[in-house]
């Protein structure tokens, strides 16, 4: 490790402009995730235009920061309202809102929050420390590898994220499709583009990413107006008893722990996502705990399971991103749309070209961590008020943002045209049960999955024994052809998703 670009780093991460970007970001995420039915991603695809204007660091860190408020936020409203901000705090909702009815509602809350910042600050340091490694044993892979490591991830999460693996491979082809519109990288001929210059590029992930995430999210909440939250509020009163406490903390910390673990385990595999995450480590604590019958009535292990599970998928999630270059979920999907906003490829390359961003981003996570523990503590009474205001006031505001940041990216009436085309789009794979998230993240990797193919097929000159020198690629083609099988066999036999992963 150089300690001079560790030095760097840090500096940078201590800046006044880093404090305000990363803040922002932390404080925009938990205003966002108190309000039931925005997640993490919704809220990272709405965040992106306003880092046009950012540096590399600030905008990456302002995103990752989002993304950590994000997640401590939604557990606001799982505890207050039952109403978890996303399906991943659909876990601590059963535990935290009975503790919180039970007249300890500030216990809960700062429970789920020390949970959140431990289990989140935990998988960062694990990051760092498997990631680079990780990064430097990539570097070592050639165009054969990477193009077998991207099919396997694809079909992968096409299995892990969608009810049916044929609705996955479905979602899956329907993003390759799409992601091959524009110059061809190779000849330099314009690919489906209709003659339309402004498809020259590619399909504008904004209006991709806003489009099927965002927008159609509102459309869907729109339909379910929650009001019934004023009736099933919890108001938070100062009581001297209603805090948490130093035998509270220490019989939830090997909770905590084991929650990292699993979070951390759950988002180093691309395609689970928070929501396995956080049910599975709810589950074990369950199973380990010698009172089960407490969980579901107000149990603070349940609250602490869940969210350091959540949390901690965020970080973990970023192994094979900065590793290898594939998204672990959508929200990872969506940093490497930011990454490339700012002209900067994201995966081992990067520990090698620009060091210095890498050990940026690194430090102001650890700081975004403790930002989130500042707000979270003593702005509790404030984000407490949001979850009073009605999603008629809400939906409007959010379907604004969406259109003013495909505005920002200057394709003009025609970007609204096609945001409001994958707006539809996105409804209707919602609607029935196609995974937009394998859509998104075959969208995305497409670029990159077709040059390391096309170059393997031009070094090889089309004889495939080649890859009998090469183990590693060899292994992951292997690995995608059993998948493929034994999911198929899965899901025909079954008639039920071959995993119970909600799509993130």
């Amino acid at each position: 490790m150089d300690f001079t670009v560790l030095g760097v780093a840090i500096a940078e991460a201590l800046t006044l402009a880093s404090f305000l970007g990363i803040g922002g970001g932390v404080l925009l995420g938990y205003v966002i995730g108190v309000i039931p039915g925005l997640s993490r991603s919704v809220a990272i695809s709405i965040a992106i235009p306003m880092t046009f204007y950012m540096s590399p660091y600030i905008a990456i860190s302002f995103l990752i920061g989002l993304s950590k408020g994000t997640a401590a936020g939604s557990a606001v409203s799982a505890i207050l309202l039952n109403a978890p901000g996303e399906a991943s705090s659909a876990a601590t909702a059963l535990d935290g809102y009975p503790l919180a009815k039970s007249g300890k509602p500030k216990t809960a809350l700062q429970i789920g929050l020390l949970a959140s910042v431990i289990g989140d600050i935990l998988a960062t340091i694990i990051l760092i420390f498997v990631a680079i490694p990780f990064a430097r044993v990539a570097l070592m892979f050639g165009p054969y590898e990477m193009a077998a490591i991207l099919a396997f991830a694809l079909v992968f999460i096409a299995g892990l994220s969608s009810g049916s693996l044929f609705k996955g491979l479905a979602a899956a082809g329907l993003g390759i499709f799409l992601g091959t519109i524009g110059l061809d990288n190779q000849t330099g001929l314009p690919r489906m583009t209709f003659g339309y210059t402004e498809l020259m590029d590619g399909m504008p992930l904004i209006a991709v990413a806003i489009g099927t995430l965002a927008l159609s999210e509102m459309f869907i909440q729109s339909e379910k107006l929650r009001h019934e939250r004023n009736t099933m509020s919890v108001k938070l009163v100062n009581r001297p008893d209603d805090h948490i406490s130093w035998p509270i903390l220490r019989n939830i910390m090997p909770t905590i722990l084991r929650g990292t673990g699993v979070g951390t385990f759950v988002g180093a595999l691309p395609g689970l996502g928070p929501s396995v995450g956080s049910f599975m480590s709810y589950g074990m604590a369950q199973k380990a705990s010698k009172n089960p019958e407490r969980f579901g009535k107000g149990e603070p292990k349940g609250i602490a399971a869940s969210e350091s599970a959540d949390n901690a998928v965020i970080p973990a999630a970023l192994i094979p991103l900065f590793g290898l270059g594939i998204p672990g979920n959508v929200s990872a999907a969506l940093l490497i749309g930011a990454f490339a906003i700012h002209g900067i490829t994201v995966g081992p390359l990067l520990l090698r070209e620009q060091p210095e961003l890498l050990y940026s981003i690194f430090a102001g996570m650890l700081l975004a961590s403790l930002i989130m523990l500042a707000l979270g503590w003593f702005g509790l009474m404030a984000f407490a008020q949001i979850t009073k205001v009605p999603a008629h006031v809400v939906i409007p505001i959010v379907i604004f943002f969406c259109l003013a940041g495909m505005m920002l990216q200057g394709y003009g009436t025609f970007g609204l045209i096609i945001l409001m085309a994958f707006a539809l789009l996105g409804y209707l794979m919602k609607k029935f049960d196609y995974s937009f998230v394998t859509f998104l993240v075959a969208f995305i990797i497409t670029p990159m999955l077709e040059l390391n193919l096309r170059q393997s097929i031009i070094l090889s000159r089309g004889d495939w024994t080649i890859l009998l020198d090469r183990p590693i690629a060899l292994f992951f083609i292997a690995c995608t052809l059993l998948a493929l099988i034994m999911l198929a066999w899965r899901t025909v036999k079954i008639g039920k998703p071959a995993v119970g992963a909600p799509t993130d």
